[in-house]
């Protein structure tokens, strides 16, 4: 089965992607991984790559493309796999079908989780993230046993500068001029499935299982 997983930023989108990869033991492919590995091998992707980060550039289509279909090509991905972060644009995702018509593989889903943009402000700007062993809180949906101290490390919980209101709305709407293009290239393919992502994280593993044709 190979998926391609989309949705704004504090859609779940990360948790979703663990349990999927799990459930149906297929690599969970993040582009940004991707980058962080090849940078730290010093492949030769990596280090072309290495030069447009250190300059604030954005990475070239065509290098994105070649590190992602280097990554496909690998063995782990022969019964299938989901992508994470890319494609981002219809260039892109003309790119991949390209790259999957060469190895006589296609996509069969694209899943969009959906949540509205108040929710996801709300969500967002209430996280609350531990610096030392990374878990994260939200001081309404998943608050701490103790305000402001981590469960598991009992360090200080950090709050993002960026996680507030301006600069949500901001992300947000880039998201969705950035994507809303590839939702309706997807959807002219028939393989667009819309999971509405408002609802607790359970259900929206469940609804997923369900349209993927299995129980959770």
């Amino acid at each position: 089965m190979n998926i391609v997983l989309v949705g704004p930023p504090g859609a779940g989108k990360g948790t979703q992607a663990k349990y999927i990869s799990e459930k149906f033991a297929i690599p969970h492919i993040s582009t940004g991984d991707i980058f962080r590995k090849n940078i730290s091998e010093k492949t030769s992707l990596g280090v072309k790559a290495k030069e447009y980060i250190e300059k604030g550039q954005l990475v070239p289509d065509v290098l994105t493309v070649s590190i992602v279909e280097d990554r496909i090509k690998q063995d782990d991905c022969k019964n299938g796999f989901m992508l994470d972060g890319f494609p981002r644009t219809v260039s892109q995702a003309d790119a991949l079908d390209e790259v999957l018509n060469s190895m006589e593989k296609k996509l069969d889903f694209v899943i969009n989780i959906e949540v509205s943009s108040e929710i996801l402000v709300e969500r967002i700007t209430g996280r609350r993230v531990c610096p030392k062993c990374g878990a994260s809180f939200h001081v309404v949906f998943n608050p701490p046993k103790r305000d402001g101290i981590c469960d598991f490390c009992g360090s200080n919980l950090m709050h993002r500068a960026d996680d507030n209101a301006e600069t949500v709305r901001k992300r947000l709407n880039i998201y969705e001029k950035q994507t809303q293009p590839l939702i309706e290239y997807y959807g002219v393919k028939k393989i667009l499935r819309n999971i509405d992502g408002k609802q607790d994280i359970d259900r929206v593993f469940k609804d997923i299982c369900q349209m993927l044709g299995s129980e959770c």
